[in-house]
């Protein structure tokens, strides 16, 4: 990976989202309640990186605005799920991997909203 490219929200949230999928691969078969939480941390997890690639193409500064606001909020709904996930303790084993995880979302929501709040100073 290209050093320069290391700290880009993008980049950062596809990284993410592949460690998101590798996350819930390990909960396959674990009960309802794991498959349920799986699913939205997935979705939520995935599509941080996938709202910051349509800011990118959007027609507009206000699509653009919109589009990191939905990632924003993409990254908080995450990390309420992994939270959720830690703390009901469906998956002991994952534990580390899941606070890794926790963190980078957390890191991804403070760019996400630093730039938020830049575009709205901005207009």
């Amino acid at each position: 990976m290209n050093p320069e490219r290391k700290n880009n929200a993008k980049e950062r949230a596809y990284r993410f989202a592949l460690e998101i999928i590798k996350l819930v691969q390990t909960l396959e078969k674990a009960g309802v309640a794991a498959d349920v939480i799986a699913r939205q941390v997935m979705r939520s997890g995935t599509s941080i990186g996938a709202n910051i690639t349509e800011a990118h193409y959007g027609s507009s500064r206000k699509d653009f605005s919109n589009f990191l606001r939905h990632a924003l909020k993409s990254a908080r709904e995450t990390s309420f799920w992994l939270e959720l996930l830690r703390d009901s303790k469906i998956s002991i084993g994952q534990r580390n991997q899941i606070r890794v995880l926790i963190l980078e979302s957390d890191e991804l929501a403070k760019m996400l909203s630093a730039s938020v709040l830049t575009l709205k100073r901005e207009k």
